[in-house]
């Protein structure tokens, strides 16, 4: 079935601006996101989020997505609603109007350019291994996708296909050159791979592309009053998608002890240290490391 419909995302997170800055260059000049075969639209999720500059005013949009949530009238926050208003312009979430939603987001940890696929298949795989065959240094995070779709919070996941283009390191509210540069990149690739899939034209694909898949989150140390004590170790900091060894350091508190990963096998931390997370008290997200199969 060939892509159709593409809507590209910014400002679901008010606080990551590269996207909104994308969004005001392609509006100057569509034909940049333009493709033969498809129909873009640009879409801003969160403004009032991005004029306060915040990353959200009530909830979190980017976790209002699920399919009961999108249903619960009683969910009504402002970025709940915003998450219903969005689900009817690009959705309905499991019947939807558009095949490819890209949403741009950027990260303070050290994770490069990195392609967020949400489910698993066929054209995810092939999607992957022509982003990373044309920019090897995307990182490909498959982001929960055991889990059915109607259960994940993602905006990206009302469309019928749906990834996330996450850039980093830059700091909150902050325009960096190199990673406006490799956003955009990535999202003309991808826009690129959709004129080549529904042309039948894509070039020879590797069998398989490296991929990493996510585990689970850990918490920052605390105390039984569940105040902090600690931080992200240096071992881990700013080495994100770096190999994790049982034993290893991952934590020290402010008294100068370390805390060791205390797992039984190797990970690969990412989101290291994620200033948006620290709300949660979430200190790194850790992954297996895997092997995506590439149908030819």
């Amino acid at each position: 079935m060939t892509i159709k419909t593409v809507a590209v995302v910014c400002g679901t997170h008010g606080n990551e601006i590269t996207g909104v800055y994308l969004h005001k260059k392609w509006q100057k000049n569509q034909a940049l996101i333009q493709r033969t075969s498809i129909s873009t639209q640009l879409v801003h999720a969160n403004p009032k989020a991005y004029t306060n500059n915040r990353r959200y005013i009530d909830q979190d949009l980017n976790r209002q997505f699920a399919k009961h949530d999108l249903e619960n009238m009683a969910l009504g926050g402002y970025e709940q609603s915003r998450a219903k208003v969005i689900n009817q312009q690009l959705g309905p979430k499991g019947n939807s109007k558009t095949d490819l939603i890209i949403d741009l987001h950027t990260t303070t940890s050290q994770m490069g350019p990195t392609l967020l696929l949400p489910q698993k298949g066929a054209f995810y795989n092939q999607l992957a291994a022509y982003v990373s065959m044309q920019m090897p240094e995307v990182i490909v995070f498959c982001d929960e996708d055991d889990k059915a779709n109607d259960e994940h919070k993602l905006l990206c996941t009302i469309g019928r296909y749906g990834v996330i283009v996450e850039v980093g390191p830059v700091p909150q509210s902050v325009l960096r050159h190199d990673v406006f540069e490799k956003s955009e990149k990535m999202t003309q690739l991808i826009l690129d791979f959709v004129e080549l899939y529904n042309n039948n034209q894509l070039p020879e694909l590797p069998k398989t592309v490296a991929a990493y898949r996510y585990l689970k989150s850990l918490t920052l140390p605390v105390n039984e009053q569940g105040e902090r004590i600690g931080m992200v170790h240096k071992h881990v900091q700013d080495n994100d998608f770096k190999p994790l060894q049982p034993g290893e350091p991952l934590f020290i508190t402010f008294d100068g002890e370390v805390i060791p990963y205390q797992g039984d096998k190797t990970v690969y931390p990412a989101f290291v240290n994620e200033a948006a997370y620290y709300d949660n008290n979430l200190a790194t997200s850790l992954m297996e490391k895997i092997e995506l199969k590439v149908a030819r």
